[in-house]
């Protein structure tokens, strides 16, 4: 289907945010989403719920015959979210996907392909009809190639090392930063050379900064591309 189609074929447009660890891309798509009436859909957070099931039924990343553990997993996984909490199978796990070791796994396992295929599958039908700022590594590249705006947040590793810091600190866990800064640094590397689904700008996605510009700065640049192209009339309907 072409991209024209699809475009008609949605009510309203689908936001595609990407970019690496700490750059922002969660508190900024939540805020733009606001802004804009939107629904928000943090795919890091599926990614971590999924490595929460697993670890809770005993399945790690170095798991013998990963992938049949997993499949059962994935195949009744319920992921739901509730305004800032996650919803894990009926139950809150919000502060569990925050933890490092929880982030850790996740990364290892979005590396596997039935773990991508399910969560591509969960968030497409979430963002079927629009309306919808979705973030993550992979949106404008695999999950919405078509989506009608795409952006790539980044930022310089050691600014989004001390965001990192500072958000786990607010939560009460105890780490150092130049741990988290090491973290961050096997991540993008992690994520950026992986085979399957690698973290990368999708061609025609905007770049955007945060190194120097606080979250309001980037909220509302991203908001004035998105309503000028619509007001532009680019065969968009307005929220």
């Amino acid at each position: 289907m072409t991209r024209a189609k699809q475009v008609v074929a949605r009510e309203k447009p689908v936001v595609a945010i990407d970019g690496p660890v700490g750059a922002g891309k969660s508190t900024v798509a939540r805020g733009l989403a606001r802004e804009l009436g939107f629904s928000y859909l943090n795919t890091g957070a599926m990614y971590r719920a999924v490595a929460v099931a697993a670890r809770e039924a005993g399945v790690g990343a170095d798991t013998p015959d990963l992938e049949r553990r997993l499949a059962p997993i994935l195949a009744g996984i319920r992921i739901a979210f509730d305004g800032e909490r996650i919803i894990l199978d009926g139950r809150d796990i919000s502060a569990l996907v925050t933890t490092p070791e929880i982030g850790d796994l996740a990364s290892r396992l979005s590396a596997i392909g039935i773990v991508r295929d399910r969560m591509r599958e969960l968030q497409r039908a979430a963002g079927a009809h629009g309306g919808v700022v979705m973030e993550g590594r992979d949106i404008g590249t695999a999950v919405f190639p078509d989506a009608e705006f795409k952006f790539y947040l980044d930022a310089e590793v050691s600014v989004r090392a001390h965001r990192r810091y500072e958000e786990l600190a607010a939560k009460g866990v105890a780490i150092g930063y130049d741990e988290v800064l090491a973290q961050l640094k096997e991540r993008d590397a992690r994520d950026t050379g992986r085979a399957l689904a690698p973290l990368k700008r999708a061609d025609d996605a905007i770049v955007v900064d945060s190194t120097a510009l606080d979250i309001f700065s980037v909220i509302g640049e991203l908001k004035r591309h998105i309503l000028k192209t619509i007001n532009a009339g680019k065969g968009l309907k307005r929220s």
